[in-house]
This record gives C-alpha cells, sequence and structure tokens, in this order.
C-alpha cells in the first residue's frame, strides 16, 4: 500500500468507513472547491512545532494534555463555553507542570470535531427510521427526514465555527488569558469534604508558592505566565472536509492538512486498506492512533509501517482506550508489539471511552472511579515493561454539567439528569477535570 503514489484524493479509491452520503454529488464538488479556496485554519510551521514538541514527550521530556469535548456543537461557538475549556485546560496543565518538573503539551479538542462515528448508519424511533446523527459537520440532531440528510453545506460552516473558535483563543492566549495567578482560578471549594481536600489544598499552595517565587526572582512575572501555546485536534473522520484543507506550502516539501494540527484515527476507521489510512499516510502532521481491546500486534504493526515508515520522532501517538477492567490484560501486548519492531512512540492513556456505561433510563455515563483506575493501573503497567506513558487524553468540559459519575462531589446516577448537556459521549465537569490533574500530579511526582 505504501508504495502506490499518494495525493489529497487518492483515499476515494479506498473503502471509506464512517462516510456520509451525500445526494447532491454537484453541490458537495463545490463546496470542496470552495472550502479549497480559503485561508487555512493552522499553519505548516505549528504542525511542525508540535511534531518536535511530541518527539520530547515520548523520550520523557515533556508531558501531554489533550482534552475537550466529545463533539463539538456549531451552538457552542460562543465566548462563554471556549473560554471555560480553554480555563480548565490551562489549569490542569498548570498542575500536571508542577506535578512532573516537565513542559506541559496542551491539545484541545477544538476548532474541528464537528463529526462522531456512528454504530449504525440508521437510527429508528417508532416506526420512523432516518439516517443517524453523525456530527454537525454532517448534518443536523433533530429527528426529521430534512434535518437528517447530509448537507455539504455544514462543511463551509463547521470551517467558519472552527475559524471563530480558534480566532477567539488565539486572542485569548495572547491577551493574558492565561495569566494563572489569578486566585479565583484555584477554587477547590468543590472538594471541602472530600477525603482528599487537604492533599488538593497542598498542590494548589505549592503551585501558587512556585508562582509566586518565580515573579519575585525573575521579575517578568507577566510575559512567562501569561503566554502559553495551545494546538488544536479532532478526529479525521470526514475525509472530503479533512481533503479539503490538505495542500503543500511554499519552503517545504510534502502535504500537510491545515485543518488541524493533531489529526487521529479511532478504531472503527483504522483497517489497514481503508481510506482513512490512505490518507493520514500522505501528510506532514503528527497523528494519533486510537487503540482498544480489539487491536492486534500484526494490526498495530501494519498501521505503524503505513503511517511511519521512515520512523519520524513525534510522528506517532498511541492513545490506548482499554476500559477499567481489561487494561492489565489488553495493554502489555500491545506495548510489547511496539517494542518488538524497535519503535519510539508516545503513549497516551484515554481513560474515558473503555469506560462507558448505559444506566437506567438509557442515559450514557462515566464513573470517575473507572476513569482514575485505568489511569494508575495504565501508569503501573508502563513502568513494570520499562515503558513511559507521556500523557493522557480526557473528554472535558469547563462547564458544571452532570454526565459522569463520581468525583469529589460524589455525583449518583440521580444527578445526571439535572444538567446533562452532551449530545454523545458524557464529558468530566470542571471539578472533575481539575481532581483528574490534581489525583496524576501527585502520582507523577510521587514517581519522579
Amino acid at each position: 500500500m505504501t508504495d502506490a503514489v499518494w495525493s489529497p484524493t487518492s483515499w476515494q479509491s479506498r473503502a471509506a468507513a464512517q462516510q456520509a452520503v451525500y445526494g447532491d454529488s454537484a453541490a458537495l464538488a463545490r463546496t470542496l472547491e470552495e472550502m479549497g479556496r480559503l485561508p487555512p485554519l493552522v499553519t505548516s510551521w505549528e504542525i511542525e512545532r508540535l511534531r518536535n514538541d511530541l518527539a520530547r514527550a515520548s523520550r520523557g521530556e515533556a508531558f501531554l494534555l489533550q482534552g475537550g469535548d466529545c463533539a463539538e456543537s456549531f451552538d457552542d461557538c460562543r465566548a462563554e463555553p471556549i473560554a471555560a475549556k480553554l480555563k480548565i485546560l490551562l489549569q490542569m496543565s498548570l498542575v500536571l507542570v508542577h506535578g512532573t518538573r516537565k513542559p506541559v503539551i496542551r491539545i484541545g479538542r477544538i476548532a474541528g470535531q464537528y463529526a462522531k462515528p456512528r454504530s449504525t448508519d440508521h437510527e429508528t424511533r417508532g416506526d420512523v427510521t432516518l439516517p443517524a446523527y453523525r456530527g454537525d459537520l454532517v448534518n443536523r440532531d433533530a429527528f426529521t427526514s430534512a434535518d437528517r440528510e447530509p448537507d455539504p453545506m455544514l462543511m463551509l460552516r463547521a470551517y467558519e465555527r472552527a475559524a471563530l473558535t480558534l480566532n477567539f483563543i488565539r486572542a485569548l492566549t495572547d491577551g493574558g488569558f492565561a495569566d494563572l495567578n489569578h486566585p479565583e482560578y484555584w477554587d477547590v471549594s468543590f472538594a471541602k469534604d472530600s477525603p482528599k481536600a487537604a492533599e488538593y489544598e497542598e498542590i494548589v499552595r505549592g503551585i501558587r508558592e512556585s508562582l509566586d517565587f518565580v515573579s519575585a526572582i525573575t521579575g517578568v512575572e507577566n510575559e512567562v505566565l501569561r503566554r502559553v501555546e495551545l494546538y488544536t485536534s479532532h478526529e479525521a473522520l470526514a475525509l472530503p472536509y479533512e481533503q479539503a484543507q490538505t495542500r503543500q506550502v511554499p519552503r517545504r516539501t510534502g502535504w500537510y492538512n491545515l485543518s488541524t494540527h493533531f489529526p487521529w484515527i479511532g478504531m472503527r476507521t483504522a483497517q489497514l486498506e481503508g481510506a482513512h489510512v490512505e490518507f493520514h499516510r500522505g501528510i506532514e502532521n503528527p497523528l494519533g492512533i486510537k487503540i482498544g481491546p480489539a487491536m492486534t500486534k500484526e494490526w498495530l504493526i501494519g498501521l505503524l509501517d503505513a503511517l511511519d515508515p521512515q520512523r519520524i520522532p513525534g510522528k506517532i501517538t498511541l492513545i490506548h482506550r482499554m476500559g477499567a477492567a481489561g487494561v492489565r490484560e489488553k495493554l502489555p501486548p500491545i506495548i510489547e508489539a511496539v517494542r518488538s519492531v524497535g519503535r519510539t512512540v508516545l503513549w497516551v492513556c484515554d481513560p474515558m471511552h473503555g469506560n462507558t456505561e448505559t444506566v437506567a433510563g438509557g442515559i450514557k455515563t462515566r464513573r470517575f472511579d473507572n476513569i482514575i483506575s485505568e489511569l494508575e493501573q495504565s501508569f503501573a503497567l508502563h513502568n513494570e515493561l520499562g515503558s513511559r506513558l507521556g500523557g493522557v487524553h480526557v473528554e472535558l468540559t469547563g462547564e458544571n454539567v452532570t454526565e459522569c459519575i463520581g468525583g469529589a462531589r460524589g455525583l449518583i446516577e440521580s444527578d445526571l439528569e439535572r444538567a446533562y448537556k452532551s449530545r454523545v459521549d458524557p464529558r468530566l465537569n470542571y471539578e472533575q477535570a481539575l481532581e483528574v490533574a490534581l489525583r496524576l500530579s501527585k502520582h507523577l511526582r510521587a514517581n519522579r
């Protein structure tokens, strides 16, 4: 496969899973042509910088924090939700810096996570069967024939929403929003009744003292602590959308997918002869590969050979998601498979997707204790096998939703309906996300 001539459209000759079927091919072609003329959302030099940063993380010199919505909504392209997500990512990253004493690479699931894979192509309610909702980039959530019809114009709207989101994020990070000296950023009152409240307060006190020390000694309080880098990521699921923003740039060789810094491939689209692997093998971006319990040694080695034949440092990040109950059995063979072919990759734990369950009333949720358990087991397994876990991937929001059970405030099943906003998968709320970072910080500091 890798010997074949590649182009941004060569994926079209392969079987493409999880793709929308557009009724008007002419409208689709016009949309893709227009998107191809629009400015890129990210730049090639940002992509190159991220790949170098990820290479450092794979060597143990940095730590990756990747987080954001399971699926972004056009309706949430507003100042408040964007700022809330940015705030919790920045706050979590500083907690992790405190724990690791290393730089933290921040990647948001943001400005492009508008498409989602589905288990079935159709949804039935009563006597009515319609196409499944595949995210705002493809169709609309309302259960009507018109809303569920894939509309190519939604790709343009996704591009516009992504551009607006990126513009606001860049304005915030350039304008001092990242100045974490403010005491209101460190409210851990949610944990006041938790047995770990004292530990959290100790970590926060240590961070505050570190910030005060840097400010007093260097006198560069403003610039050092106000400006941070945030990269974007999304699952590169809708291949026409990705193709439209893939191009060559002046003074660089190769092709760049300029819709995001860090695309990833999910298990449902990681077929070796499939369209998604064909598309991703030709782009210069660093790539994430989701690794679930069904992944085999042969499949994984085939993916690594196809997507990174030159073994470029920082090119591949393996994001494993085995579930708390299965990680001890399923993860070691995957680590050994990578070791057996002499590859260096960045290992990241996604403790969210393998721990999704459905409770009474058909509500999907995740238990906080299972999330923490998979994280802690993953760290231990990598240590036992002489490997290194270099990052965490979480679905979160900066809002006070009630979608995951547990955490310091002790949410239970009956709390879920109180503020369940996700259209797809449950996310950690602000307090739970910060608690994950605080727990991780303690763990990382103890194992430095």
